[in-house]
């Protein structure tokens, strides 16, 4: 890999001095004054992904306190990542020479793009570019995949290379060349920095000089190491999130080799060493001293040069987005399931939200919609959806419908192409911004976003056949005969012509909200024909439900309105029955299971949920903690061959702050009060409850605690908010209005601040 440098003179100390900055695809940089040079930005994985042909990001970085007068050096090196995916297999090398490759694609050879804007005290300007003035060398960085791993020889590290004092007349002159194509625009999702370590918990000696470490905790990230040795020893790590029977680490969720390699230069010191431009999602590691790359340990002999590991930790890498979420019970269990999910959550964001570190990276779309509010009660991700729009924005086909992945790096078809295009996947187009909206209320992003969702609708719609969507994916991963993959519960056509529905209801809403009447009427006739559809076409009049009998068939109309008030009660009974026919537990898919929830959440069956909570076999989240996951994993059963960290199962998260929190935030609805309303649940088998939100609005904080017969409650809002509690409920505060009886409870009106309240109920915990 190239590595780069600008030596370059200032006449004085900058008042300000601003570095604008693209490597593609990564980038690190460090900026020398003197005898140190320093990283122009912490650690972590610098670049945003995107479809570099239409966008590319490039990040501003204050760098004042780094440069001064005199001379300086900017150095940057570069990364492949996923500008540059290459088949990593090695000629005549096999088998451990060929590295995992998702997918090859490429925008061209690593390239870089920076300007450093320097104001000087007395208002004048400076400014250096990336020009034909700048030198450029081959670095250590001697392989480097975003799927296969990186090797770094410490030995073609050049001393000095970063510093004025560099003697670089050996180097050659940088080529000046085309960008890939995109418009250059200020990075709009936060930066990967590092976050999390974990210390080894375990240490295994294999034999052969192979050791295990067990960090503990499934994570995205990579490793960092500390060695010393003689010139030329070469440490191998492999990741992998399970082990084999024999101990080795597993790599079967990988679905290919990968690992990382360090060639050592000899320092007596010791040396210090982590991956630069790549990461992986990974519990254990494996070490070994090897002969070289893609040969296998047997080859090592005597005269094979070893050194010794002096230390090792995992360090995480994900969004810098902000925390804004927490929970806590006093059950167990539910707490361990929220910790099983947030895990995978943070695993998975980069700047896009991915579908797992280990082995896809890519930015599969169902997931920002499906679990938008459980993502969004933990992080203020804000940013990152707005990054995840211009994604969907710049994927759109021409036709109108966004794929099932944005930025689409590669397509899957003709052999694949159903996954390239599904109904469930491609309406994250409207409903994530959609979401997004309720949670922020910044209507401009709707705005922006308006074109694309109105293309992608018109062409859903001209999909239909008869007001049915019947192609694509369906409800995914829903538990079945046979192994996980396609619906096996439900007809093809249920999912995708609720989607249809969802979406033309979300328009009709985001049309009256932009000041667009006409438009509004017509998604409100789409939305109304297509229900009319599905009910015609899925309602089985002999049985009194939806289709099969799914528990999505007849979840997804239940939630989203499309079962006349008339046969509501029918149907949800007939959800509940078959969750306790299948002894408490879920048959639906990643797409039903979300929907499945807001069902029985809405229809006051709470118990139920809690039920299917308290599982422990499969399909379960307690399944999958008895299991030893620590992030949640792709599958129900924790099936060792899917990946174990992934969050499209994690809509739990959404229950345990809307419902047991009672959080139900939508800056969607007119009434301002009712924009923030607090309807705590104190479900049987929970005694306490302790949750918090920092939202758009301010810190909202909702606690809850069974004494005796009575539970208390303690609720802080940031502004005026509608209180719902159980009949009976009293206010403590002097300030609260009591606003009556709803069918579901009492009806209070609270100022901004802290409201006490109590309940007397039948029985304790």
């Amino acid at each position: 890999m190239p590595v780069f440098r600008r030596e370059f003179m200032l006449r004085a100390k900058p008042k300000r001095a601003i570095l604008r900055i693209v490597g593609l695809g990564q980038w690190q940089a460090t900026l020398a004054h003197g005898g140190n040079a320093r990283l122009v930005e912490p650690k972590g994985l610098l670049g945003a992904w995107t479809d570099y042909r239409k966008t590319v990001a490039f990040d501003a970085v204050d760098v004042t306190a780094l440069v001064g007068a005199g001379k300086n050096v900017l150095a940057v090196m570069v990364g492949n990542g996923m500008y540059n995916v290459q088949r990593t297999a090695l000629p005549g090398v096999a088998p451990r020479g060929t590295r995992y490759t998702k997918f090859v694609g490429s925008f061209g050879p690593p390239k870089m793009i920076a300007e450093l804007d320097v104001e000087y005290g007395n208002g004048s300007h400076e400014t250096i570019v990336t020009d034909d003035g700048w030198k450029v060398n081959r670095g250590p960085v001697v392989f480097d995949s975003t799927y296969g791993g990186e090797d770094y020889d410490a030995r073609r590290e050049q001393r000095g290379w970063k510093l004025p004092a560099f003697d670089d007349a050996s180097w050659s002159a940088a080529e000046v060349v085309d960008g890939p194509g995109g418009v250059l625009i200020p990075a709009i999702a936060p930066e990967v920095g590092q976050h999390e370590r974990y210390e080894p918990v375990k240490r295994t000696d294999l034999g052969d000089g192979w050791v295990v470490y067990d960090l503990g905790q499934n994570f995205a990230g990579v490793v960092q190491i500390r060695v010393k040795g003689p010139a030329g020893a070469i440490i191998r790590l492999t990741p992998g999130e399970l082990l084999n029977r024999d101990g080795t680490v597993s790599q079967a969720t990988f679905h290919g080799p990968q690992w990382w390699s360090y060639t050592l230069r000899g320092d007596e010191a010791g040396e210090t060493w982590e991956p630069l431009f790549g990461y992986g999602g990974f519990r254990y590691v494996q070490v070994e001293w090897t002969a070289g790359p893609g040969m296998e340990a047997a080859t090592l002999n005597e005269s094979t040069p070893r050194g010794e590991l002096l230390s090792l930790v995992g360090v995480t890498q994900h969004s810098d987005a902000p925390i804004v979420g927490s929970f806590a019970s006093s059950n167990e269990m539910l707490n361990r399931i929220h910790a099983l999910i947030v895990a995978a959550m943070h695993n998975n964001e980069v700047s896009l939200l991915t579908d797992c570190p280990e082995r896809e990276k890519l930015g599969w779309l169902e997931q920002t919609h499906l679990l938008a509010a459980s993502l969004m009660y933990n992080n203020n991700l804000q940013a990152l959806f707005r990054a995840q729009d211009r994604n969907m924005e710049d994927a759109q086909w021409p036709d109108g419908i966004v794929p099932t992945i944005a930025p689409e790096y590669v397509r899957f078809g003709p052999k694949n192409a159903i996954f390239d295009d599904s109904p469930e996947w491609g309406s994250a187009s409207v409903l994530e911004p959609w979401w997004a909206y309720t949670f922020y209320g910044d209507k401009s992003e709707l705005k922006n976003d308006y074109p694309m969702m109105q293309r992608y609708v018109k062409a859903l719609e001209g999909k239909a056949v008869d007001g049915i969507v019947a192609y694509g994916l369906g409800d995914w991963y829903d538990i079945g005969p046979g192994g996980p993959g396609f619906e096996k519960n439900t007809s093809l056509g249920v999912t995708g012509t609720m989607m249809l529905y969802e979406d033309a209801v979300a328009m009709s809403r985001i049309a009256k909200l932009l000041g667009n009447p006409d438009d509004a009427a017509g998604y409100s006739a789409l939305a109304k024909s297509t229900a009319d559809a599905f009910n015609h076409r899925f309602w089985n009049t002999e049985h009194g439900w939806y289709d099969t009998g799914s528990q999505t068939a007849n979840a997804m109309p239940l939630t989203l309105g499309v079962v006349p008030a008339e046969r509501r009660a029918a149907v949800l009974a007939h959800v509940v029955e078959d969750i306790h026919a299948h002894n408490d537990h879920t048959t639906a898919g990643e797409i039903g299971f979300p929907y499945l929830l807001r069902a029985l959440a809405e229809g006051g069956r709470d118990d139920v949920i809690m039920a299917m909570m308290m599982r422990k076999d499969p399909p379960s989240y307690g399944s999958q903690l008895a299991a030893g996951a620590t992030s949640l994993t792709e599958a129900w059963d924790a099936n060792p061959h899917s990946s174990q960290d992934h969050f499209m199962l994690g809509s739990a998260e959404e229950w345990f702050y809307r419902r047991l929190g009672g959080m139900d935030i939508d800056l969607s609805r007119s009434e301002s009060a009712e924009r923030l309303t607090i309807r705590p649940i104190a479900v049987a088998g929970v005694g306490w409850v302790r949750c918090g939100f920092d939202s758009a609005l301010g810190k909202i904080e909702s606690d809850w605690k069974r004494d005796g017969n009575t539970v208390r409650y303690t609720i802080s809002v940031p502004v005026e908010s509608t209180v719902i509690l159980p009949k009976g409920a009293k206010a403590k505060s002097a300030a609260t209005t009591e606003a009556g009886d709803r069918a579901a409870g009492a009806v209070f009106h609270i100022p901004a601040g802290r409201s006490e309240f109590t309940v007397r109920v039948d029985g304790g915990d």
